[in-house]
């Protein structure tokens, strides 16, 4: 028989995603066959020729478990799906049948189901099937992750616990993410405090780490819907620092911080070919990720041919770097087949933080 976990959130950016593969890391210790739904995916992508959850397709990539990229995706929210299904021209009844299909089917095929939502408890009800609904429709105990903090996640908490109950779904397991690390045992020991007596078991996972947060160069072509150019071993390297070179070039270069993506004016001939020229030392290409080259004037013939000799990874766009600079430092990353690096950092920060045997002892 498979067992069967949804992972909810009291809202967005908690860290659903990351407790997933978390979880499915540890469950296959565990358990021989480990598989992975996203029932609602509002974000979609085209992969093979299915138009799926950019979340299942990773863990289908991941996890080698391609065949099944279809069941795992069984309800994605593409442009106009809401308006039709509110118009009636989806019958009201097809999300939850689609999702409970799937689910039979991967329950067949796996001995622990991790399933995720999205977003809050209500995202999904413009479709008919929210968080809650579906958590209840599949039988699946509730693991709540929620952020650090101690009175906005009680709040929070609360909120969704509401919505949770009215459509009696199990919550079983409230799970306090991105915690500040001095404060992690204090903050724990007050959500106990303001659960005890509930029946919810109270844990805790990831301290609050940059890095996780942090874009890849891919993530950061993806966002900008552009080529990224250079060495490609570097695509999954992180930008733990996003910098607008509108000093002097000394001065930019000597403030490098390390791995830095360096957003840079496509007239800054010497800015260019100094940070071009700089990729091969060692040194400074610990601190430089790569280039994102802005502005709607061409690069010179020869500052763009010591680019390209030089291998650097650089995205070429006509905005201007002030615009490129705000949009990029708004932007919150989110996990990615290709994010090798930190996927294996959340692995190994799992295995000393999530004590999964409790969690799967209560479900």
């Amino acid at each position: 028989m498979c067992k069967k976990i949804f992972i909810g959130a009291t809202g967005q950016h908690c860290g659903k995603t990351t407790i997933s593969l978390s979880l499915m890391h540890l469950a296959r210790k565990k358990y021989a066959r480990v598989g992975f739904m996203k029932p609602i995916g509002p974000k979609w992508i085209d992969f093979n020729g299915s138009m799926v959850d950019k979340d299942a397709a990773m863990f289908s990539c991941v996890f080698n478990m391609v065949e099944d990229v279809e069941l795992m995706s069984p309800v994605t929210l593409t442009p106009g799906t809401t308006r039709r299904y509110l118009d009636g021209e989806i019958d009201a009844e097809a999300p939850r049948k689609a999702i409970r299909s799937a689910c039979d089917e991967l329950e067949k095929k796996y001995d622990f189901l991790i399933i995720e939502g999205a977003g809050h408890g209500g995202v999904g009800s413009v479709v008919g099937m929210n968080n809650a609904q579906i958590a209840a429709e599949l039988n699946a105990p509730v693991l709540l992750v929620t952020g650090g903090g101690i009175g906005n996640v009680i709040d929070a908490v609360e909120l969704n616990l509401a919505l949770y109950q009215r459509e009696r779904a199990d919550v079983r397991v409230i799970m306090a993410n991105k915690l500040v690390s001095a404060k992690r045992v204090n903050t724990l020991g007050y959500l106990e405090k303001a659960f005890q007596g509930s029946g919810v078991m109270v844990t805790s996972a990831f301290d609050y780490l940059p890095t996780l947060a942090d874009p890849s160069l891919l993530h950061i072509a993806d966002l900008l819907q552009l080529p990224l150019h250079g060495d490609p071993v570097d695509r999954s390297r992180l930008c733990h620092n996003i910098q607008l070179g509108a000093a002097s070039s000394q001065r930019v270069i000597d403030n490098l911080e390390e791995s830095t993506l360096l957003i840079v004016t496509s007239s800054r001939d010497e800015l260019l070919v100094t940070a071009s020229s700089l990729h091969h030392i060692p040194e400074y290409k610990k601190k430089l990720a790569g280039l994102v080259i802005g502005g709607h004037v061409a690069v010179s013939d020869i500052t763009q041919r010591i680019i390209d000799d030089s291998n650097i990874p650089y995205i070429r766009i006509e905005e201007t770097s002030s615009e490129i600079f705000y949009q990029l430092r708004e932007h919150v990353s989110k996990i990615g087949p290709e994010d090798r690096e930190k996927i294996e950092l959340i692995n190994s920060i799992a295995e000393r933080h999530i004590n999964f045997e409790a969690i799967d002892a209560i479900i």
